[in-house]
């Protein structure tokens, strides 16, 4: 199994950081306690909870704020007549939303797996949605029981649209922080796709909580941020990883959180290209790269790292060797769906 060969670049950051993405979710569902339980497990450095909001205010852990394709939220009578459609970001979605919901009604839902063809339902419907403070705390003492650090990487989901409806995160998520023990010392990075709360951030946190730190998630090339989108503005992420764009993020970010193809992206007929620029312009102003995401199956990966014809073949060998080439690349930290495969890739190169 091999790729042609690319030229190597430093990372910036001392050590490579593997960042369980939603937890490990090619092996849990993703966002549960047993997720991130498997991350951790697997060796992961950080645990990834993206948060969205309920009604009643509290931070819980969900990819989106729609909910029907990661819970049993659909066989739930009592919940149908909240069945609605929203305009999130410029996009009409369908469904069942976490902000129609108190926690305590939210807690009476299961988890179920988003990716059901692909990774099986062998879990489904035995885990809850858990708070920010649970997984906290949860992580808290796995760190204590492992003598180890174990970050958190936040990411504020949809930051323009629940401040429009009322329930603002970036100052819940502050004092969410601010009152835990751990997340007062512990690594933690806050990442979000838009660009105005990533300042606000910068703003309020100043430079008086070192283990904190910002990371500007970047989007699809065409792709407006939800908070220029709802300003009536132009800026595309395109415009935000040339060099003066990076050098606009370094005066408020750490790191960058591009699409892993940003890096190297795949030819038409699916094999890996040539590296971009990115990773030395992004390290050339002092931002660290974190790109999303790596999962096992054959569908996720170049054509040259695949193991027999089938997509959904689950195959842990291509991952690995792929993963080598991007970290070669100079990556500073990645998303990951198998951190145990992450490990690997890191630990054995």
């Amino acid at each position: 199994m091999s790729s042609a060969p690319h030229a190597a670049e430093p990372p910036l950051a001392k050590r490579v950081l593997v960042i369980g993405h939603r937890g490990a979710s090619a092996l849990r569902p993703e966002h549960t306690l047993v997720s991130y339980a498997k991350a951790i497990a697997d060796g992961a450095d950080f645990i990834e909870p993206d948060l969205v909001m309920t009604r009643d205010g509290v931070m819980v852990a969900r990819h989106e704020n729609a909910i029907d394709g990661t819970t049993d939220v659909a066989d739930h009578p009592e919940f149908a007549g909240r069945r609605t459609a929203k305009v999130i970001d410029g996009h009409r979605v369908t469904g069942w939303f976490t902000e129609d919901f108190t926690l305590a009604e939210l807690k009476t839902l299961r988890a179920r797996e988003r990716l059901p063809e692909l990774r099986g339902t062998a879990y489904d419907g035995q885990f809850q949605i858990p708070t920010l403070d649970e997984i906290i705390d949860f992580t808290a003492a796995e760190s204590a029981a492992r003598g180890r650090p174990i970050g958190l990487i936040p990411e504020i989901k949809h930051g323009s649209y629940f401040r429009g409806i009322g329930l603002p995160m970036e100052d819940k998520l502050l004092a969410t922080l601010a009152a835990h023990a751990y997340t007062r010392s512990a690594p933690v990075e806050i990442q979000s796709f838009e660009i105005g709360n990533l300042k606000y951030l910068r703003g309020k946190l100043g430079h008086a909580h070192p283990n904190i730190r910002l990371l500007q998630l970047i989007d699809d090339p065409d792709v407006r941020p939800g908070d220029v989108l709802a300003a009536g503005g132009e800026l595309t992420y395109a415009q935000m990883i040339t060099p003066a764009g990076l050098a606009a993020i370094a005066r408020y970010a750490d790191a960058i959180g591009p699409g892993y193809q940003a890096i190297i992206p795949y030819t038409a007929d699916g094999q890996l290209g040539s590296p971009t620029a990115l990773v030395r312009n992004a390290h050339a102003v002092g931002l660290e790269v974190h790109p999303y995401t790596f999962r096992p199956e054959n569908t996720f990966l170049a054509k040259a790292f695949w193991e027999g014809d089938h997509p959904s073949t689950v195959n842990a060998r291509g991952m690995v060797a792929e993963l080598r080439v991007y970290l070669a690349a100079g990556i500073d930290a990645f998303f990951t769906d198998d951190p145990a495969l992450g490990r690997e890739a890191v630990d054995t190169r």
